[in-house]
């Protein structure tokens, strides 16, 4: 692959994000607390604008191709970080992790799902430029994961997981937390506390999206530039999203019907493209299959309404049932006197 992109730009952007992402980190730490939904929109805001601006800057000193593979690419991360956001509702719920000290575990929920997922950014292109046929397993994959989602039946078990189970049989864990801290001391014996578990259910979760996130995206762009870059913009600023939107994401209905189509339209793509560059010699003899192309803006397209419909969907049954329960639809997060 010849980079298009000036190296100073790519040295430069990813200096500059990861500064972002520590100093966003340092203020958790100096300063925890619930933001207001003006703060928080405010760098929700923030961080899109940034994606945009910095897609316009690939158009500008790259080419148009790979400016629309950046924002397909984004848009589609973006879209699984939400549904990773869900989870992380869930388990910062199930851990009754104390509100002030919610942003700490999700930035670093936030900086393990980076980790993960660079390096099956690395692994994931080493064995593209080896083996061309990995996009049939990483579309098989993501066709899988889509039906999975939206299977009828799918219910998440109550109790701890295989993982939390077994770090509870090893380690001393307290039952309440002490502040923000991973050790405490209970009765003169150093015990870890319960926001051990919540990382370690954090860390677990973002391996498991990593795996759907990154066959996806390296279905619309073969750079690992792109592909780094954007799980980075997609990333930031998920904790102020979690507390701009509140109690909504349990209630968008129908968001993990747009991201299964999503994934299911890059898991066709993926074979698609598979077929069109086949070096298996029990498939056509090892010839190259004449199949469909799915361009980048045809991905762009399908990713930007597949979202919209889910979510226009789910905020009008929204609506609907709070009309037939008398009340007004509230969209985003409940503040209150105890946050």
């Amino acid at each position: 692959m010849t980079p298009v992109l000036p190296l100073w730009f790519e040295i430069g952007s990813m200096i500059v994000l990861v500064a972002i992402l520590i100093i966003d980190l340092l203020l958790i730490i100096k300063r925890p607390h619930v933001p207001s939904m003006r703060e928080a929109s405010l760098w929700v805001g923030f961080y899109v604008l940034l994606a945009l601006v910095f897609a316009g800057a690939i158009f500008l000193l790259g080419d148009v191709q790979h400016g629309t593979e950046f924002l397909a690419g984004w848009l589609t991360e973006y879209s699984l970080s939400i549904d990773n956001l869900f989870v992380f509702v869930l388990i910062l719920a199930s851990f009754k992790v104390p509100h002030a000290y919610q942003q700490r575990a999700l930035m670093i929920g936030i900086v393990l799902a980076l980790v993960f997922r660079g390096l099956f950014i690395l692994a994931g292109a080493a064995l593209i430029e080896r083996f061309i046929w990995i996009f049939f397993i990483f579309g098989a994959w993501l066709i899988w994961t889509a039906w999975h989602q939206v299977k009828p039946g799918e219910e998440e078990h109550a109790g701890d997981s295989w993982v939390i189970r077994q770090v509870k049989k090893v380690m001393p864990i307290s039952e309440h937390y002490d502040g923000g801290k991973l050790r405490t001391t209970v009765d003169g014996k150093r015990m870890w506390t319960p926001f051990l578990l919540v990382l370690v259910s954090l860390g677990t979760t973002d391996l498991l999206f990593a795996l759907d996130s990154i066959p996806a995206i390296f279905g619309i762009t073969r750079s690992p530039f792109i592909v780094f870059t954007a799980n980075v913009f997609a990333l930031m600023g998920l904790r102020q999203l979690y507390f701009l939107l509140g109690g909504l994401l349990d209630r968008l209905e129908y968001l993990k019907y747009g991201i299964a189509a999503i994934l299911a339209f890059i898991g066709v793509k993926l074979v698609l493209h598979a077929l069109h560059e086949n070096e298996l010699p029990f498939i056509n003899g090892g010839e190259h299959v004449p199949v469909p192309d799915i361009t980048t803006w045809m991905s762009l397209g399908f990713i930007v309404t597949a979202m919209a419909v889910a979510t226009i969907a789910s905020v009008v049954k929204m609506n609907r049932d709070a009309k037939r329960r008398g009340e007004r639809l509230h969209l985003g997060a409940h503040e209150s006197a105890e946050d």
